[in-house]
């Protein structure tokens, strides 16, 4: 089976929904590792450098195979509440094939 590479970048924050943003998938952990090279000086991954995270994966393998149930919990702070929004001149967040 065929292993590639899920790109992701998490900040849980105290006070605040937590930053859960996948960044792309990649056949190489090294084309996963240059895109966290050209990310980490951008705004927000600037502020959180160890957010970035590589997670193998294998295709045409089920991860999850079981039912699930739903639990309710009270929101973090809900006279706090924020959301990530893509950087301003950003191509809002879309998919992207730059290389650079």
């Amino acid at each position: 089976m065929t292993i590639i590479y899920d790109l992701w970048f998490v900040r849980e924050y105290e006070h605040r929904e937590d930053t859960e943003l996948r960044i792309g998938a990649y056949a190489t952990v090294a084309e996963a590792e240059a895109v966290i090279a050209r990310l980490h000086g951008k705004p927000g991954f600037v502020d959180y450098p160890e957010g970035f995270q590589i997670q193998e994966l294998t295709l045409g393998r089920t991860g999850w195979t079981e039912g699930f149930v739903t639990e309710y919990i009270p929101r973090k702070d809900p006279d706090r509440d924020a959301s990530d929004l893509p950087a301003p001149g950003s191509a809002a967040g879309g998919p992207s094939d730059d290389a650079s």
